[in-house]
């Protein structure tokens, strides 16, 4: 049977939550004169600013784990492509940082 409510909070560590904040911030620049991603912009800078503030627990709305869900998704899936082609320094440092994002992934934000 499912849940009749589902629990958005996540207990990051220090290293988690910093790279969470860089990935956001990072989307948030690529993203932010876009008229068209203004509410993921909106979504994921509530994120950045939860997850600077907050202790080890992050409690997310719904549509911000969502927005995030798809970002971290579709950087997975770059990372992924990326490595697979690129030369061997190149493949290592993709490969580090697909790994990383695909631990949070799974760990945090599974359906």
């Amino acid at each position: 049977m499912k849940p009749l409510f589902k629990n958005y909070t996540c207990e990051f560590d220090k290293n988690e939550k910093r790279l969470l904040a860089n990935f956001c911030k990072q989307v948030t620049r690529q993203m932010g004169n876009d008229q068209r991603f203004a509410q993921d912009v909106k979504a994921l800078t509530s994120v950045i600013d939860k997850i600077n503030t907050q202790s080890e627990n992050v409690k997310f709305t719904k549509d911000e784990q969502m927005r995030l869900t798809v970002q971290l998704k579709e950087n997975v899936k770059f990372l992924k492509k990326k490595a697979d082609k690129s030369w061997f320094l190149v493949r290592w440092f993709h490969k580090s940082l697909y790994n990383q994002y695909n631990n949070i992934l799974i760990t945090y934000f599974k359906d």
